[in-house]
């Protein structure tokens, strides 16, 4: 969808291709009709921005077709292995809520006195990512930049006596990685 790959990514193409030869049929969702449409069995020429609405179309279909509700690989392969089952913040609020823009959308007034607010034309997408639990506990402070927190003319640290006590409370790179991970968002399966 949107991109020639054939002509922009050859290497990669040759496995839609095979996937052709094995029995696939392939769409191609783009404005233009390029190599890529050519290769494939159906050119879905849409108008350029309207591939969000195309994808909630796709979407409406899947969910609604028989065989969501009677295969029962299908549904559990949707489930488990895209992002269908996460679920979004409570806070996010689709255009239909909003009269046409999503929820986060930043405003500004230059002066009191001003009647109207200004939009920025930005969002604050926080109320936009998954509904996820808390991050567990980790490592708060900041990571050392010094190179293995080596200091210029002192020893290694296994080397200086007293020291050991001290590097066995420093944070391990493990636990300053794990707590820049974020949670895994909540799911619902049904």
């Amino acid at each position: 969808m949107g991109s020639n790959m054939a002509e922009c990514h050859p290497v990669a193409f040759r496995w839609p291709m095979k996937a052709k030869l094995n029995g696939a049929k392939l769409i191609h969702v783009d404005p233009r009709f390029t190599r890529t449409s050519a290769n494939c069995d159906i050119h879905a020429p849409i108008r350029a921005g309207s591939d969000i609405a195309f994808l909630g179309g796709l979407i409406n279909f899947v969910i609604n077709s028989e065989r969501w509700n009677t295969d029962p690989f299908f549904r559990e392969y949707v489930a488990n292995y895209t992002n269908a089952a996460n679920v979004i913040n409570a806070d996010y609020r689709d255009t239909e809520d909003l009269d046409g823009v999503f929820s986060g959308l930043l405003a500004y007034t230059e002066k009191p006195e001003w009647p109207y607010n200004a939009l920025t034309g930005q969002y604050d997408n926080k109320s936009w990512q998954y509904a996820g639990g808390p991050v567990g506990a980790g490592y708060e402070g900041k990571a050392a930049t010094a190179k293995s927190g080596e200091v210029k003319g002192q020893q290694p640290q296994d080397q200086q006596p007293g020291m050991q006590a001290a590097a066995a409370a420093k944070p391990t790179f493990e636990s300053i990685v794990r707590s820049l991970k974020k949670p895994a968002p909540n799911k619902d399966m049904t």
